[in-house]
């Protein structure tokens, strides 16, 4: 599913994949995997991918169109909707990496749900947004709360919500493969 090969890439860039440590005391994002959508001097901004909510974006909204699992993806502003695709031809949609897009035009995105095109596959939608203030980001790399992915971006919207944080660490193997392994609590083990 993830068809190139992972490293650990020390610099945060944009396109990355944060991948939460284990056993990360934070629960915004224990077990998370946050794509990074931008990254630049002045801050940090990316969506956990990894934590859909019980609402639809019909319910949350009043977007009947949009029957699709809605994301959590993060504390920041949780009452804005954003959403990454896999379209190009979607005015005003910002390139992540590989194929994946941030944003742009809402009502192409609208109409491509009404032909039939849209699909939990290639459209995600959140809620909020991950953000860190410059040097913060860097911060928690250097304490180990996060590791850095530059896993394929090209189907990272099909794999399951559930596996998703699992499936990026054993795709890096090594230690990481040891760490997907690892359970929530280690006094239950």
């Amino acid at each position: 599913m993830l068809d190139e090969p992972l490293n650990q890439n020390p610099l945060v860039q944009s396109g990355n994949l944060l991948v939460s440590e284990p056993f990360m005391a934070d629960e915004n994002f224990e077990r998370s995997v946050v794509l990074l959508c931008e990254h630049n001097p002045s801050g940090t901004f990316g969506f956990i991918l990894n934590k859909p909510t019980p609402l639809t974006v019909s319910q949350a909204t009043d977007l009947d169109l949009l029957p699709y699992t809605l994301y959590l993806g993060g504390p920041v502003e949780p009452n804005m909707l954003h959403y990454l695709h896999c379209f190009d031809d979607i005015s005003n949609a910002l390139p992540i990496r590989n194929g994946l897009f941030w944003g742009g035009d809402f009502d192409e995105i609208c109409q491509k749900a009404s032909l039939g095109i849209l699909s939990q596959d290639n459209c995600r939608f959140f809620m909020g947004y991950s953000g860190w203030a410059s040097e913060q980001l860097e911060d928690e790399i250097k304490e180990n709360c996060w590791i850095i992915s530059r896993a394929a971006l090209n189907d990272i919207l099909s794999v399951a919500s559930q596996t998703l944080w699992a499936k990026v660490l054993q795709d890096m193997g090594g230690k990481y493969k040891v760490f997907s392994h690892f359970p929530t609590d280690p006094r239950v083990n």
